[in-house]
């Protein structure tokens, strides 16, 4: 294998791209690893990506690219999943300045869009209006209308308002030889040079015959280029031959596109049925009900706690109505489910919109949960999107799924069952030959069962790499060659996207596996999800990129890094990208010494919300950690993994000499300076006071010299209280109240014993620093202090959530061969949840209050707030918390040069969401680093739950 690092363009060419582009041109190795992939089975490595800043920077790359004979490659969002998002050469990324929304004009339902815009970012514009954008594919708060048009992208609403084709109305488009041509129906074509124009016509007019009838009639034909819209009787309308085209005709610059009345209301009815294909066979009779979608899935794909709010039954149709307003809606959705009622197990009529986006969230997560199977094993793209007429599904998802088995494989189908669609990830073993052998002879197969069925190769995400291989089986050699005709009229030069849908490389060639380690790496977390390779790990990233949502409502916590910056090399996918690339050892060559994998994950907060909130799980924290294990072995530190890293030994020696007073009083003079100099702490931080008196010493104090400990404790009664390291020297106030709580619930409250030397320690600083040997040292001496805890069964309730999360999942991972560490975890509880537990009956003292704050980042992703938000219904605590991340993070917001980054994440949803608070709300933050950040930003005090109800007791 040709191993590099740098870019092969040659110094001409790169010094003509930087003096003729405007927009940022970046030929470092990051920027190219971050776009080698997409959401594909398929990785291609550019030469250069630029970041065009308008249509003639678009012109001057391809000026540029011709008299240099250098690739091109139109990229959005990067979530294809055929591989035509990858390419060598020159990638232009239209999301970072070409994404403005030009005009909406709700007089003729129309908008202006440049190529990056978001998807949601239209919708939100048009529904200011009362009108939406018609296709939504399952990436709507992430992928570009660009891409959209260049994959003829279609979505759940399909069976009401069509494909993105369907709202095409005019575009602007660059070839690649530097013609600018308007395209559109008919005489609204302008601008097409001479070349393209009459050899167009004289393509369509010698196959007339074969055009008006070698395409399949159904709604979801995405496959090859649509050259039947070039026909007389359909008016010649280039923008629809255009769209689907992939970025291998040419280049658009900006979209004119039709626009939707949504409707007043929706209701979305959820019908049970025996099973997958009893779903199939009934979706098609639904649609003369004018359905606004027709979903469908089986519960092969659901997990347990979601199946559990859905009806009864093997398989499920999501069916959404719509009306002028929702007594019309629910009328309609009545009337369909009781002419659907004789074939559905039980049905659901969810009028609720917070009800219907949880269980569409279901729904819209299947591209990444559906790459895992329930036992754990890898499942890919590839043969995602096939469709076949409605009225046929049935038939061919048995005929798929017996195809399947005489294979040796397992998939999840799942999609648009109203449109014949369907998407599945199946089990390929695409690391080894014998496997992509398989893989080639399962696609030569299933493409001859989709013809025979008189389906479409794609039914949405186009050919790409994946399949147009494949497409002479479908449509013959003579309407192929029709469309390399049409590819050369265009493109004559080859420039645009090649070895895309026109010549396609073979559909095994390419595969983004085959550049990475065959043997697992030497690792220190055990991976348990990923059989202990740190590489399978990696590759749960498939590139769906919901870490790259920007709106906030409904966004969870990942990914704020990218929110706050935009920077594709901070969103969980990128960085996974940088690994994936670290591991391939082509681009980014110096393994765990590299610059680049360590520079984007700078800003990573160690959030864990990539471990919730993805839909495959990735789990960035635990990566970084992973690689500043590595990165740093055997070399000096930031300052800051010193001083933060370190910090459970430095309170605890300062407690020790009893010198919390001089050591405030220093940090608020020019000593503090110094010493926020020296230990790498951002200067715009104050240092947070050490507390007089230690949570341990007040509770000795209390409890005299006696004491309580778990031997003999009452089981079922008694609680061990963990004295975390926030909790004892920087918040004792919540410790004292958290005692003073479970007491009056009725607990009995004692603390785990000392270990000999050092202190209880869940090794949280020590972790998010990748300072793993002295994580693991101090969790084992914690498992040793802990053994009559463990022995006895009792609960253990941690008041910090990010030390909770610690123990439930760090100190088990990295101590995986401790049968302890795994008793440990399953013995913690938060404050919340042991109440919950264990004090089921206690009626907590009425506050009665609006709150506001935010739910801590780990209790999101780790730890679960039900028994929290249960807690404070019962309490009158009545409002929601925000989501996302405080920004501090722990060491994240003290470290030097963070602060920007730390900011900017506060104010996306938690200082908002305080400023606006009534007053009289009562501001909650259970954790350390959100009171913290609250309190120097806002200068708003928060309090932990425990605080407040032991101010009302």
């Amino acid at each position: 294998m040709d191993r590099r690092r740098d870019s092969e363009l040659s110094p001409d060419a790169a010094h003509a791209l930087r003096t003729a582009v405007r927009g940022e041109v970046s030929f470092d190795s990051t920027s190219r690893a971050l776009m080698t992939m997409d959401a594909s089975n398929y990785r291609r490595v550019p030469d250069a990506v630029v970041a065009p800043r308008d249509a003639e920077d678009v012109a001057a790359v391809l000026a540029v690219c011709r008299e240099h004979r250098l690739p091109v490659v139109p990229r959005g969002g990067g979530t294809s999943i055929a591989g035509q998002a990858t390419g060598v050469g020159v990638v232009l990324d239209f999301t970072r300045h070409m994404n403005r929304i030009v005009s909406v004009d709700p007089e003729h339902r129309t908008a202006v869009v440049q190529p990056g815009v978001i998807l949601d970012e239209l919708r939100r514009a048009a529904g200011a209006h009362g009108l939406t954008f018609g296709a939504d594919p399952s990436t709507h708060a992430r992928c570009t209308l660009g891409g959209m048009i260049g994959n003829n992208s279609c979505g759940s609403h399909s069976v009401a308002w069509g494909t993105t084709a369907d709202s095409v109305h005019e575009l602007d488009v660059l070839a690649y030889g530097g013609e600018r041509v308007r395209l559109g129906r008919g005489e609204r074509t302008t601008g097409l040079p001479a070349r393209l124009r009459d050899g167009a016509e004289a393509l369509v007019a010698a196959r007339l015959a074969l055009l008006r009838t070698g395409f399949p009639e159904l709604p979801r034909r995405i496959s090859g280029y649509a050259l039947d819209e070039l026909l007389p009787e359909k008016g010649a309308d280039w923008a629809r031959a255009f769209t689907g085209s992939e970025g291998t005709l040419g280049v658009l610059t900006e979209a004119t596109v039709r626009l939707v009345e949504a409707p007043g209301a929706r209701v979305l009815a959820v019908l049970g049925y025996e099973d997958e294909g009893a779903a199939a066979d009934a979706a098609h009779t639904l649609l003369p009900h004018g359905p606004l979608t027709v979903e469908g899935m089986a519960s092969d794909l659901v997990p347990g706690a979601a199946a559990a709010r859905l009806p009864k039954g093997g398989a499920w149709l999501f069916v959404e109505v719509g009306g002028a307003d929702a007594e019309e809606a629910r009328a309609r959705a009545d009337a369909l489910c009781r002419a659907a009622a004789d074939g559905t197990t039980d049905r659901d009529v969810v009028t609720d919109p917070a009800r219907q986006r949880a269980l569409w969230r279901i729904r819209e997560d299947a591209s990444g949960t559906a790459t895992r199977m329930p036992d754990g094993s890898e499942a890919w793209p590839g043969w995602e999107d096939c469709a076949v007429p409605p009225a046929r599904l049935g038939g061919y998802l048995r005929d798929f799924r017996g195809l399947m088995a005489e294979h040796g494989l397992r998939g999840t189908p799942y999609g648009h069952f109203g449109d014949g669609c369907i998407h599945v990830r199946i089990d390929f073993d695409l690391l080894t030959r014998d496997g992509v052998r398989r893989f080639r002879h399962f696609s030569e197969d299933l493409a001859d069962l989709v013809v025979e069925h008189g389906g479409s190769l794609s039914g949405e995400h186009g050919d790409g790499q994946a399949r147009a291989e494949l497409l002479p089986r479908m449509y013959g050699p003579e309407l192929v060659g029709a469309f390399e005709e049409f590819k050369d009229l265009w493109d004559p030069a080859g420039g645009l996207n090649p070895g895309i849908l026109a010549r396609p490389d073979r559909l095994d060639e390419n595969l983004r596996f085959a550049s990475l380690p065959r043997k697992p790496v030497d690792v220190e977390f055990g991976y348990p999800h990923d059989s202990g390779d740190f590489s399978a790990a990696v590759r749960r990233c498939v590139g769906v990129a919901k870490c790259r949502t920007t709106a906030v409502a409904g966004a969870g916590v990942m990914c704020p890094s990218f929110r706050a910056t935009g920077e594709e090399q901070h969103s969980t996918r990128g960085r996974a990208r940088l690994l994936h690339e670290m591991l391939a050892g082509e681009v980014v060559t110096d393994g765990w010494r590299s610059t680049e994998v360590r520079d984007a994950l700078d800003l990573c907060l160690s959030c864990k919300g990539c471990r919730s909130d993805c839909p495959v799980g990735v789990d960035m924290a635990t990566y970084k950690a992973e690689f500043l294990h590595h990165h740093y072995e055997g070399r000096v530190r930031p300052a800051a993994h010193y001083a933060m890293g370190w910090l459970p030994v430095w309170l605890r020696s300062a407690a020790a000499l009893r010198s919390a007073p001089l050591l405030n009083a220093a940090a608020r003079g020019p000593l503090g300076g110094v010493g926020k100099r020296l230990g790498g702490i951002a200067p715009e931080r104050s240092v947070p006071e050490l507390a007089p008196e230690p949570f341990t010493r007040w509770w000795r104090r209390r409890e005299g010299p006696s004491g309580g400990g778990p031997a003999g404790a009452e089981r079922g009664r008694t609680v061990v209280l963990w004295p975390d390291t926030f909790t004892e020297h920087l918040a004792p106030s919540v410790g004292r109240s958290a005692v003073a709580v479970l007491e009056a619930a009725g607990l009995r409250v004692v603390l785990p014993p000392a270990p000999r030397r050092g202190a209880l320690c869940c090794g949280l600083t020590w972790v998010s620093t990748g300072q793993l040997d002295r994580a693991r040292k101090v969790m084992r001496r914690t498992l040793g202090a802990l053994a009559p805890v463990l022995g006895s069964g009792l609960p253990l309730v941690v008041l910090e959530p990010s030390c909770a999360a610690a123990l439930q999942t760090d100190l088990p991972e990295l101590v995986d061969d401790d049968p302890r560490a795994a008793e440990l975890a399953s013995s913690v509880r938060t404050f919340a949840q042991a109440l919950d537990q264990y004090a089921p009956d206690w009626e907590p003292p009425r506050v009665d209050r609006p709150v506001a704050g935010q739910t801590h980042c780990h209790q999101h992703a780790v730890l679960g707030d039900a028994a929290e938000r249960r807690l404070r219904e019962r309490a009158g605590l009545t409002g929601e918390l925000s989501g996302g991340c405080c920004g501090l993070a722990g060491n994240f917001g003290f470290e030097r040069g963070h602060y920007d980054v730390s900011v900017a994440c506060a104010e996306e949803q938690l200082l908002p969401s305080v400023r606006s608070a009534p007053a009289g709300t009562e501001i909650l933050a259970d954790g350390f680093s959100c009171r913290t950040q609250l309190d120097q930003l806002s200068g708003r005090r928060g309090r932990h739950l425990a605080e407040v109800l032991a101010e009302h007791l």
